[in-house]
């Protein structure tokens, strides 16, 4: 267990003046570093502007109306309504609230291995039993394939409501899709009239490389979802989608889908702020190049394989008992690993996208270095 006092750019720092390279960006959502200085001038200019003032959706806030006019303005046309809420559990719970009620149906179809959140709903569609079993009943009518089965996709009937995906499986270990799998779901979704949702929680705002991953494989969804890097550090989630499919949420009932905090305006400033860095400083392209020198300096001959593409990584080591070592004693070399949850022979490396060159390559010495250490201490396998 590792006390933080403060963050800064890339960097954690300890009480007694420890100094860690964060290596994971909080899973994920610090893409513009920790504590950049655009995200906290907006967010102190909007505090001093005001805080809450009604439930989401009474009154309108400057702050989620020009956020959503960017997010609009970067996805593919239709993707024009967006709905803030405050966490990715949240917008899942949303997006399946949405599918069905614009379908009239409740059949849903979502992955192996995939994670969505551990609200009922989204508990409900995760890929883990282990996860689950404790909670159940859960929802039903919820079943699972696994992801690049192209048999499996004729489980798509008139009878599905949604198919939920995400692009890049991350909890599995940053897992991609294969032989066009997404465009044979989506064309499966568009024959069936099932609406095809995207989970981008971890994957968007550039750190593929590209700003979401359906500019990396080309493909529209019905709905997407967003969240950890979304909100710059502070909690944020959104489901988007047509104005056609987000406006059945209206009528029947009048308050389909409600939120009191979901939007809230300092969440919105920060994120707003954060995405215009992203933008300004061209962190997405300089992503693919920073994940070339990660490839090319993590060398360690204990690493059997890196997957990912951008700044989304996973280590493939020999076995558990390396990776539990390996990000159990990070620190010691000053810095900060994960796991994942549904791959245990891989470690994360999913950096704020504003590292720099220089800190690339010292994270990889000590990344080298703390290898060294886990063969060492480890088993022979």
């Amino acid at each position: 267990m590792v006390e933080i006092v403060k963050a800064e750019g890339v960097y954690m720092y300890g009480p007694s003046g420890e100094k860690y390279l964060d290596l994971i960006s909080g899973v994920s959502v610090s893409n513009t570093g920790h504590r950049h200085p655009k995200v906290i001038a907006a967010i102190k200019e909007q505090i001093d502007s005001y805080l809450h003032l009604m439930v989401y959706g009474e009154m309108i806030l400057s702050p989620q109306v020009k956020y959503a006019e960017l997010l609009a303005s970067l996805l593919p046309a239709g993707m024009d309504s967006c709905y803030f809420v405050n966490s990715g559990s949240e917008a899942i719970e949303g997006a399946l609230k949405l599918a069905k009620k614009f379908t009239g149906r409740s059949r849903i179809i979502s992955f192996t291995n995939s994670y969505h959140g551990n609200t009922h709903g989204a508990l409900s569609i995760q890929g883990s039993e282990l996860y689950k079993n404790s909670f159940r009943p859960l929802l039903p009518d919820v079943f699972q394939i696994d992801f690049n089965d192209n048999e499996a996709i004729n489980l798509i009937d008139d009878h599905t409501a949604c198919v939920i995906a995400e692009p890049v499986q991350a909890e599995a270990g940053i897992i991609f899709p294969v032989n066009d799998y997404l465009l044979k779901i989506r064309k499966r979704c568009d024959e069936t009239g099932t609406l095809l949702i995207f989970d981008e929680v971890q994957t968007g705002f550039g750190r593929l490389g590209r700003m979401f991953a359906i500019d990396r494989f080309n493909l529209v969804p019905d709905i997407l979802v967003l969240a950890k890097a979304l909100g710059g550090g502070m909690p944020l989630g959104a489901f988007i989608s047509s104005h056609k499919v987000m406006s059945v949420l209206a009528d029947k009932p009048a308050l389909g889908h409600i939120t009191t905090f979901g939007g809230h305006p300092v969440c919105c400033a920060a994120g707003l702020a954060s995405l215009k860095v992203i933008i300004e400083e061209n962190l997405a392209d300089e992503c693919r190049r920073k994940s070339e020198l990660i490839k090319k300096n993590l060398n360690h001959p204990a690493i059997l394989n890196v997957r990912g593409e951008g700044l989304f990584l996973a280590v493939v080591l020999a076995d558990k008992e390396k990776v539990d070592y390996a990000v159990t004693h990070a620190p010691e070399f000053g810095l900060i690993l994960d796991f994942f949850l549904f791959c245990k022979d891989a470690l994360r490396i999913a950096p704020p996208l504003t590292i720099k060159d220089d800190e690339i390559i010292v994270a990889c010495e000590q990344f080298n270095k703390l290898l060294d250490d886990v063969m060492k201490n480890t088993g022979p396998k």
